[in-house]
């Protein structure tokens, strides 16, 4: 989970754990947990690794000379896109049965997640930001 899931959308909303990182690893790779604490690390690695795929697209957008906002922007629609496509075609995802509430839950906290990823590398990682 991402710190904005678990300390602000999550006691917001009332909503629990999202399991769909876990559902898609399972659906793509040779590894199906036998427990419930199994699953739960799966789910979390899967979350971390998404979440290194977000960076690595800032990375190879800035590294075509987009920052901030722009690069955001570019990396969000194609990143987003891509994710609600494949989980759909896997069969892990409705879209056309989301309420309201699901769809502004789901793009926002990936746009959240996106901006972020472009913050942080614009401030800590871009090879050519000057030190201050």
């Amino acid at each position: 989970m991402t710190a904005f899931q678990k300390l602000v959308e999550m006691p917001l909303t009332g909503r629990n754990d999202s399991y769909a990182p876990a559902d898609f690893a399972e659906r793509v790779l040779p590894i199906h947990p036998q427990t419930d604490e199994g699953r739960r690390r799966l789910n979390y690695a899967t979350h971390f690794l998404l979440g290194t795929m977000w960076g690595s697209a800032y990375g190879l957008v800035a590294a075509r000379g987009m920052r901030g906002k722009r690069a955001v922007t570019v990396v969000f629609g194609t990143v987003y896109t891509g994710d609600v496509m494949l989980n759909t075609s896997l069969g892990l995802y409705q879209p056309s049965t989301w309420s309201s509430r699901d769809w502004v839950i789901d793009v926002g906290e990936k746009f959240i997640q996106a901006a972020a990823t472009g913050a942080a590398f614009d401030r800590f990682l871009d090879p050519n930001r000057r030190a201050s």
